[in-house]
C-alpha cells in the first residue's frame, strides 16, 4: 500500500491545483476550460475523499497501537475493543482505494442503445421481448434515465416483439447496464400450452453506448437513405406522409429503420444515432474478438451468441451463468429490481482486474 499512497499523494497534490483553478476568475470566465477542469475535479473527489479517510484512520491506528501499553487499564480495554474496527475500516478504504484506480472505461458515462430481438421460441420469445424492455424500462425509471423508443417491430397476434430498439440517457446508463449483452433465455408455461409444459426460448441483448460524431466519421457516400410512410397499429396514429427512415450502410450492410417521430428530420437523427452506435459497437467487437483469451477471464464479454443468463419462471429462479449466481426473486426481477445482479456483476469484473494487477 506504501508504493500506492506515494501515487495518490501525487492524486491530492492535483486535486488541490484543480480546486485553485476553479476558484480563479480567469478559468472561470472560459467555459469550456471550467468544464473540463470540473469534470476533472469531480472525477477525483471520490478518490481523494477515500484517501484522507485511509490517511486519518492510518494515524488513529498508529495512536491506539501506541496506546496498548498504556497503564490506564480501562483505557487499554477501551483501544482493544476499537481497534479490530478501524482496522477492518483501514482494509475496506484500502480496497476501495485499489478499485477507483482501476483503469475506468471511456465509454462508463455515456447514453446507451438497447436492442432487443427474438431469438428461438417464436411467439413466446417475443413476449419475452416485451418481458425484458418493461424490466430494463423500470430500472432506468429507478436510476432516473430516459428511455426513448427509437423503433419497434411487433411479433404475431399474442403481442410482444420481434425486436425493440431505444435509446437511454442518464449519467451511468452504460457503466450499469454493459454486462447485459448476450442471450437470455426463458423457461415457463406459455399462455397457449394447455398440457402445462414448461418451453425453453432466448431473446438477445446488446448494450451499445452512443457514439459522438467526433469519434465515428461516416461517409455520406457510404448512405443509402429510403423514406416511406409509416405502418402503426391504425387510427390517427398512422402517419399520412413519408416521414419513416431507413439508411443502409452500404460498406457493411447494416440497416437501421425509424418511423416513431411524425417528423421526417427527426426520424432521421434517431436512426444515424443508432447506426453511429452499431458501427463503433462493430469495432469494439472486432478488437474484442482479436483478444479473446485475454478476454476469456472478464465476466460481460458482450459476445452476442454468449447465455448469459436463464429466468426459470415455474421455480422463480433467476441465474447468471457468468459468475454463478442464483437469485430466487423473479417476480422482483422482471418487475425491474436488478440492481443487486448489476452490483454483483460490477463487482466481479473489478475483482477480475484487481487479480490481473496483482
Amino acid at each position: 500500500m506504501d508504493t500506492i499512497l506515494d501515487k495518490l499523494r501525487d492524486i491530492e497534490i492535483r486535486y488541490r491545483e484543480l480546486e485553485g483553478q476553479l476558484s480563479d476568475p480567469q478559468v472561470v470566465s472560459r467555459q469550456g476550460l471550467y468544464q473540463k477542469l470540473a469534470k476533472e475535479h469531480s472525477d477525483l473527489t471520490e478518490l481523494v475523499e477515500a484517501i484522507r479517510g485511509f490517511e486519518d484512520i492510518k494515524i488513529r491506528i498508529d495512536e491506539y497501537q501506541g496506546l496498548l501499553n498504556d497503564s490506564d487499564e480501562e483505557l487499554r480495554a477501551l483501544v482493544k475493543d476499537e481497534l479490530p474496527q478501524l482496522q477492518t475500516q483501514r482494509e475496506e478504504l484500502e480496497e476501495k482505494i485499489k478499485i477507483l484506480l482501476l483503469p475506468k472505461d471511456p465509454n462508463d458515462d455515456k447514453n446507451v442503445f438497447l436492442e432487443i430481438r427474438a431469438g428461438t421460441g417464436g411467439d413466446e420469445a417475443g413476449l419475452f421481448v416485451g418481458d425484458l424492455f418493461r424490466m430494463y424500462a423500470r430500472y432506468a425509471e429507478s436510476q432516473g434515465w430516459k428511455v426513448d423508443v427509437v423503433s419497434s417491430s411487433p411479433a404475431g397476434g399474442m403481442g410482444g416483439f420481434k425486436e425493440i430498439i431505444a435509446q437511454i440517457e442518464g449519467a451511468g446508463a452504460y457503466s450499469r447496464l454493459k454486462f447485459e449483452s448476450g442471450v437470455h433465455r426463458v423457461q415457463r408455461v406459455p399462455v397457449t400450452e394447455a398440457q402445462g409444459r414448461i418451453h425453453t426460448s432466448a431473446v438477445t441483448v446488446a448494450i451499445m453506448p452512443e457514439a459522438e460524431e467526433v469519434e465515428l466519421s461516416i461517409d455520406p457516400n457510404d448512405l443509402r437513405i429510403d423514406v416511406y410512410r409509416s405502418t402503426g397499429h391504425g387510427g390517427q396514429s398512422v402517419n399520412t406522409t413519408d416521414s419513416a427512415v431507413r439508411i443502409t450502410h452500404l460498406p457493411t450492410g447494416l440497416v437501421v429503420t425509424c418511423q416513431d417521430e411524425k417528423s421526417q428530420l427527426k426520424n432521421k437523427a434517431k436512426a444515424m444515432k443508432v447506426l453511429r452506435a452499431r458501427l463503433l459497437d462493430a469495432m469494439v467487437q472486432k478488437q474484442n474478438a482479436e483478444q479473446a483469451q485475454a478476454r476469456k477471464s472478464q465476466v460481460g464479454s458482450g459476445d452476442r451468441s454468449e447465455r448469459i443468463r436463464t429466468y426459470n419462471f415455474p421455480q422463480g429462479r433467476i441465474t447468471d451463468h457468468r459468475i454463478n449466481l442464483t437469485r430466487y426473486d423473479l417476480d422482483h426481477f422482471i418487475d425491474g429490481d436488478i440492481g443487486a445482479m448489476i452490483d454483483a456483476l460490477i463487482a466481479h469484473h473489478q475483482a477480475e482486474l484487481l487479480n490481473k494487477q496483482g
